[in-house]
């Protein structure tokens, strides 16, 4: 696995690294997915700022109020349980 980093400044904005690709977003869910997880990013008036898949970086601003881990399973959308998000 490969080594990411996050940054947060102020709950008011978080940079993440590793990044291979966002599966959804709105303004108070960012579902993130790294190498061998996913990340969800939860909040209030949430806003991507940047992505940038070549670099692997994942950088985006609001009211941040939680950080989730959550495991990849084999052969399915690691997202699917989140109803909201499927397409």
């Amino acid at each position: 696995m490969e080594n990411h980093y996050i940054q947060m400044e102020n709950r008011k904005r978080i940079t993440v690294t590793e990044v291979t690709s966002v599966e959804g977003f709105d303004d108070e869910t960012i579902l993130a997915n790294l190498a061998e997880q996913g990340l969800i990013i939860s909040g209030k008036d949430l806003h991507i700022e940047t992505l940038d898949l070549d670099e692997g970086k994942l950088v985006a601003d609001g009211e941040i109020e939680s950080l989730s881990y959550i495991r990849k399973k084999s052969g399915g959308n690691i997202f699917e349980r989140l109803g909201r998000f499927r397409k």
